[in-house]
């Protein structure tokens, strides 16, 4: 199976489950994934969990929320919608009710997506109390006069905000920072895809025999808490993190997108941008102006990470974004497939990614190392300017993305002739002697 498949495969389990920033849907989901990265030979998240009303800078931990059953009933007894349909049916965080009321008063607290008015919207009120629910416009608009009972079976109460973790460990304590979200119900490449990327990506760096790099994977509620985690563990994270990475809606295969640093100058920006630029030549960049995922938190004042946004086509600019059309069919296993591909070369990449320098004076004989055509006619030499070109910028003013991007190879065509003229010990890292 591919990866893409196996990506895939994962997303397409975790879609049906009614998850929110707390509650038994993101316990669900954490055992889910576990189950994958256990089966695949892989460490496991660690599970934490930071109780309500603990203060998080700015923010407080919101009580934990549980759903048991929501429906809408006509006085015919049918349920006009059902929570056991669909979760996006209710209001993300909705407080119990258990009402009949006419259809003027139900209106008030049912929304809708008017520009879409075939889908379920998902609509959230985490931080005030309120009761509601969703449907389609063309459902709400066809409603006619009578009385309807609204029931919605819920619980608020002092519980828990949980995160899950995963370090894999390095030479260096310099980290890589993988994370993405797990809080929405029932979308696919909004929510599923971004945590199943992630797994994807911890099997692949859980392969690698030889790890320059520690990495870093956290999977947590979007906003509350990427805050909270940020409040444990800000003083290491700026201590040791070289590169971050958010990854939403990743699972399509319409676009790939990079939403840039704040000053778009990290190391981050450099490889993404560098892999996208030779994998996906018309994918979008967006500003840091245009940030919406937690790149918000872990780029905001004060902490600053190194850290760019990576999606396939970007949260809120695919227009089944936020709704129920956001279903198993909007992703696919080549669009996981292209995604994994981008992520495990940026990865191959960061550790390379050395400043080097030629073990001698002037050209190097190639030829008689076996790395130089022993037939000089036209076309012959065309393999070997890469490396020629390498060798020439390997004076340890440039690393391998700063030679890529000035002779137009892509840095990772560069790695196997980097470890090929490493090999022949012609080549080697500034920082060895």
């Amino acid at each position: 199976m591919s990866s893409g498949s196996e990506i895939y495969s994962l997303c397409n389990k975790i879609f049906p489950i009614c998850r929110s920033i707390t509650g038994k849907g993101v316990y669900e989901t954490f055992d889910i994934l576990n189950d994958y990265l256990k089966n695949s030979g892989c460490p496991e998240l660690s599970i934490h969990k930071i109780p309500s009303g603990t203060q998080v800078f700015d923010w407080t931990v919101p009580k934990e929320w549980t759903i048991r059953d929501a429906y809408i009933e006509n006085e015919a007894g049918e349920h006009i919608i059902d929570f056991k349909d669909n979760p996006l049916h209710v209001l993300g965080y909705s407080t119990p009710v258990d009402e009949w009321v006419d259809l003027e008063e139900l209106k008030k607290h049912i929304y809708v997506q008017d520009d879409m008015p075939d889908a379920i919207p998902y609509v959230t009120s985490y931080y005030k109390e309120r009761y509601g629910f969703c449907m389609t416009k063309v459902m709400c608009d066809s409603l006619p006069e009578g009385k309807y009972h609204m029931y919605v079976d819920s619980e608020l109460f002092d519980g828990n905000l949980a995160y899950g973790e995963l370090i894999i460990p390095g030479e260096s304590e310099k980290e890589v920072m993988i994370t993405s979200y797990v809080c929405h119900p029932n979308m696919a490449n909004n929510e599923c895809s971004g945590p199943s990327l992630v797994c994807g990506l911890i099997k692949y760096v859980a392969s690698l025999k030889k790890r320059k790099y520690t990495y870093r994977f956290y999977l947590g509620a979007e906003t509350i808490g990427s805050i909270a985690y940020l409040s444990v563990n800000l003083e290491k994270l700026k201590k040791n993190v070289i590169s971050a990475f958010v990854l939403s809606c990743v699972g399509d295969d319409r676009a790939y997108s990079i939403i840039e640093s704040k000053y778009a100058d990290t190391l981050a920006d450099r490889v993404l941008t560098n892999v996208l630029e030779h994998r996906a030549p018309g994918y979008v960049r967006y500003s840091f102006l245009k940030r919406g995922s937690d790149e918000r938190q872990f780029g905001s004042q004060g902490v600053e990470l190194p850290v760019v946004g990576f999606c396939r086509s970007k949260y809120a600019e695919y227009p089944e974004y936020h709704t129920s059309k956001d279903d198993m069919t909007v992703v696919s296993e080549e669009g996981f497939e292209g995604a994994y591909g981008v992520m495990t070369e940026v990865i191959d990449i960061l550790e390379n990614n050395d400043k080097y320098i030629v073990n001698c004076l002037c050209e190097p004989q190639l030829g008689k190392r076996g790395l130089y055509p022993d037939i000089s006619k036209k076309g012959s030499y065309d393999s070997i300017f890469a490396m020629r070109d390498l060798i020439t910028y390997s004076d340890g003013r440039n690393d391998l993305l700063d030679i890529s991007k000035r002779i137009g190879v892509p840095a990772a065509e560069l790695i196997p002739i980097k470890n090929n003229l490493v090999e022949k010990e012609l080549l080697r890292a500034a920082d060895q002697k």
